[in-house]
């Protein structure tokens, strides 16, 4: 990430910029159209570098519609504030956004911060779109205003825990931050075992937020001698997790969520990252012959920003909120909050250019648009 990228952002982010390409803010017209979002993400703190990555990557893909016209004629704005991954910020951002009247909350990022957003957002009744890593309470049907692009952490744990059953590991234990994140992925672990039918974990350990303090996480599960350690922990934890754990003799198998932060768990663990799976809920951005990324490149190479998966998945939830304002104003004529509600509602399987897309989904639905990866000690990702 280069440095002038990241003031110019974090600059943005203090003024409450409004987000708009260069081509638009030449515009002349007094009357232009438009949709009104806010995004709440960590732009400072222990999340900075997804939350950047994440904003960067909506931020594209709205800049290039808005450069021609937008979805069906209606430019989107997106109004963008740092939380510094802190949970009472993010509701006090979301709260200033619904009395500023935007149309909806887009992109808010980290689970407690997404819990509590949307406990401001629901008596509102405010749309509350595409959350980075959301509890799974969030993703329960009854919430009619909630709709998600990135599978519950239930789907991801799942599908680790089947890729452990598919090798015959039946000692699993969970290394987890000791926030709602952490606890929330534990609990998604245990319950993906029963329904799996697999052996209960071994040990479970947590250890603090954005900390190396991992020591007595190490001791209580190199004790209990597991096969694999799942962990639901970002990537400053992680690494000091990872390298740890190796020291005490653990040579088994290292999986993580996705929240972890592939790009940031790379640049601070080095060669050390060779072999550990990672779970990834968006296609690779170096899948270049997908439509959807070589769409997402053309546009990245126009910028100084590198690829990542933290700003694919922020494109993918950009192009599926425009594909939702272009649909309201197809059938209501406008994309208000009932004409969106209604066109998001619609968006049960929507091909984003070769990746599908379900706003609505049931528990595992989505299992199938994850997959794991792993990355080799020179950082060549293989599936």
């Amino acid at each position: 990430m280069k440095f002038n990228r990241r003031q110019m952002m974090l600059g943005a982010a203090a003024a409450s910029a409004v987000i708009a390409s260069p081509a638009l803010r030449a515009q002349t017209g007094k009357n232009i159209t438009k949709v009104r979002v806010g995004q709440s993400v960590p732009l400072t703190g222990m999340a900075d570098q997804i939350g950047l990555a994440y904003l960067n990557g909506a931020k594209l893909c709205f800049d290039a519609l808005n450069a021609v016209s937008g979805p069906g004629g209606f430019r989107i704005e997106v109004k963008a504030l740092d939380d510094g991954y802190d949970p009472a910020k993010a509701a006090a951002n979301a709260q200033n956004f619904i009395k500023d009247g935007v149309d909806a909350l887009f992109g808010f990022a980290g689970t407690a911060s997404c819990d509590a957003a949307y406990a401001v957002a629901k008596p509102s009744g405010a749309l509350f779109f595409a959350p980075f890593a959301a509890s799974d309470a969030l993703h329960d049907p009854s919430l009619g205003n909630v709709f998600h692009v990135r599978p519950a952490l239930a789907d991801e744990a799942y599908k680790v825990a089947r890729h452990c059953a598919t090798l015959n590991q039946e000692r699993i234990a969970v290394f987890a931050e000791d926030d709602a994140m952490g606890r929330a992925g534990l609990a998604a672990v245990n319950q993906a075992l029963v329904d799996l039918k697999r052996p209960p974990l071994v040990a479970s350990a947590l250890a603090p937020a954005n900390s190396d303090k991992v020591d007595a996480a190490v001791a209580q599960l190199a004790k209990a001698k597991p096969q694999a350690i799942i962990l639901v922990s970002l990537f400053n934890t992680s690494a000091a997790f990872i390298r740890k754990m190796r020291l005490s003799g653990f040579g088994g198998q290292f999986l993580t969520f996705s929240v972890v932060g592939i790009d940031p768990l790379f640049s601070a663990l080095g060669r050390e990252i060779g072999g550990i799976v990672i779970s990834q809920v968006v296609p690779s951005p170096r899948s270049s012959t997908m439509p959807l990324i070589k769409e997402y490149l053309e546009v990245l190479n126009q910028t100084d920003q590198a690829p990542s998966y933290e700003s694919v998945e922020g494109y993918v939830a950009a192009r599926c909120f425009a594909e939702g304002v272009r649909r309201s104003i197809s059938g209501s004529g406008k994309p208000d909050r009932a004409g969106l509600r209604k066109a998001f509602t619609s968006m049960s399987d929507y091909d984003v250019g070769g990746f599908r897309v379900n706003l609505r989904p049931k528990k595992y639905e989505s299992v199938r648009a994850i997959d794991l990866v792993s990355i080799t000690p020179d950082g060549k990702i293989i599936r």
